[in-house]
């Protein structure tokens, strides 16, 4: 049983919200991509990237995505608000908190980026945390990234996170299996991997179980970039959550076989 006494009090979320969303280039409080560790971290994918227009942009993300998946430890952090600067300098961040990173490096070298907020199942949770299923939060904020690239994507020039890595029926056929969001893969690593479907519109391959739509309790629309999103929505956890669970949480690592709550 998922608890809904974490949740925010005084926020409504159910869909529709608003579906057109422009996105931007622009710093954020989150997306501080100005920042010189966030510069570094560009530069150093920008000197391993060859190419052009948009076919060189989507190449760059991938390799930013590869560095970021090597070089932040994942961990299972609440705070969805903390400044990409700050991830990098901890070494360690959510799957939110990573895909972040990589939206800020899109928007230091000139692509777009927005977000689109999915409403998930916390049990979607349960396979990490068998033991603490009367803590999971009942409903959890997703951010999910969208890039502008231009006439290499879709008819209006956005891809989602997965579409980075080829389209769904592309990547399907290539991938070895879908996710289970258990072990060591966190959800920011297998996007590179498997189609993430959160509409259950990709062809999986047969237990591939890349087709998460199950999960998805609303569609909360696209909105210019995640502070927009949590300003309307909230993050997953109250505040008084986030305050207890971080220093708990913000450390343990999501990865390499380890769930939250077993003895390592």
């Amino acid at each position: 049983m998922t608890s809904s006494l974490l949740r925010p009090r005084g926020r409504v979320r159910t869909g529709p919200a608003p579906s057109v969303a422009a996105g931007g280039t622009e710093p954020t409080a989150i997306l501080d991509w100005q920042h010189p560790r966030v510069t570094a971290l560009v530069d150093a994918v920008r000197s391993g990237v060859s190419g052009q227009g948009a076919d060189r942009s989507a190449a760059l993300l991938r390799a930013a995505h590869g560095r970021i998946a090597a070089s932040v430890r994942p961990v299972y952090s609440v705070r969805d608000d903390r400044p990409v600067s700050s991830v990098l300098r901890l070494g360690r961040g959510s799957c939110s908190q990573r895909l972040a990173l990589l939206e800020a490096v899109a928007r230091a070298v000139g692509v777009p980026t927005r977000v689109r907020g999915l409403l998930l199942d916390g049990a979607f949770w349960y396979p990490r945390f068998p033991r603490l299923r009367p803590l999971v939060p009942d409903q959890v904020v997703l951010a999910w990234p969208e890039f502008r690239l231009g006439p290499a994507g879709r008819a209006d020039g956005w891809l989602s996170a997965s579409e980075l890595f080829g389209e769904a029926e592309e990547s399907a056929s290539r991938s070895t299996g879908g996710f289970s969001n258990d072990g060591a893969e966190t959800l920011f690593e297998a996007l590179s991997r498997t189609p993430l479907d959160w509409d259950g519109t990709a062809s999986c391959p047969a237990g591939g179980g890349c087709d998460l739509s199950g999960h998805v309790l609303a569609d909360l629309g696209r909105f210019d970039s995640r502070d927009d999103l949590f300003d309307r929505h909230g993050q997953t956890l109250c505040g008084t959550a986030r305050l207890v669970a971080e220093p708990l949480l913000g450390r343990r690592s999501a990865g390499a076989g380890g769930s939250a709550d077993r003895t390592r």
